[in-house]
């Protein structure tokens, strides 16, 4: 995506629009709630995923950016989450009223069905973004899935114990991906990340310390601007 840089300066405030609040169905039919950040049909479309104990208002601040860069995004609650920045995760207080497992991994049916709906809304390939836990179950969902255009990864890890070892699961990995950390961070974000296929990779820590999760390219991070040059030049390069 060429010119991001400038579209992010030149993009009329308009584009940052307010959020229209939405729900469809998971793949076990608890319902999903999600904020749509919409632009124009035939821009791409972003997946926004939150950190554990966390919901869509994770993004309240960010999507909107992504939008000056181009993109429609739609942020959802995963059903093990909680609430920030004033928004309770709806599909958590769903799933725990139905009773559902809401572990990490529970979630990824979730994030599924996210990307099903707007692969059948754009009929293009979405890009991925996951925050913590979420990054490393949108790694995982992006191995080999034509539906997937790339992946955005904010402190991905080994979050799921002897359930699920992460590294071994992306290493066919083929999409275009960046990944952000905070400089404590970095060291196993890289060994997370060696034997992925992919070629277009980024591992991208600040001088500083840093954030974990999407925090990072929140203004309350002193660092934020680092994480966003980093990202543009990643995003203007594909």
């Amino acid at each position: 995506m060429k010119k991001v840089l400038l579209c992010l300066f030149t993009l009329p405030a308009l584009f940052a629009g307010a959020a229209q609040t939405l729900t469809f169905p998971s793949k076990d039919g608890i319902t999903i709630t999600a904020d749509l950040y919409m632009l124009h049909d035939s821009l791409p479309y972003m997946l926004l995923c939150h950190q554990a104990g966390y919901s869509r208002g994770e993004y309240k601040e960010t999507a909107k950016r992504f939008n000056k860069m181009g993109f429609n995004c739609m942020a959802i609650d995963l059903r093990s989450g909680g609430e920030v920045n004033g928004i309770v995760n709806q599909t958590a207080a769903e799933a725990k009223k139905a009773g559902k497992s809401t572990e990490y991994l529970d979630a990824e049916q979730d994030i599924l069905a996210g990307l099903e709906y707007l692969y059948k809304k754009s009929g293009k390939p979405v890009a991925l973004v996951g925050s913590s836990y979420s990054a490393s179950l949108v790694l995982k969902i992006a191995v080999a899935n034509p539906k997937v255009s790339m992946v955005i990864a904010f402190s991905p890890g080994e979050y799921f114990g002897k359930k699920l070892t992460l590294k071994k699961e992306i290493e066919k990995l083929d999409k275009p991906v960046w990944i952000a950390s905070s400089t404590d961070e970095k060291k196993g974000c890289e060994d997370l990340m060696k034997n992925a296929l992919t070629g277009d990779k980024t591992v991208f820590a600040p001088a500083q310390k840093g954030e974990h999760g999407s925090k990072a390219l929140w203004k309350s991070n002193p660092s934020y601007l680092d994480y966003w040059m980093s990202l543009f030049m990643f995003l203007d390069n594909d």
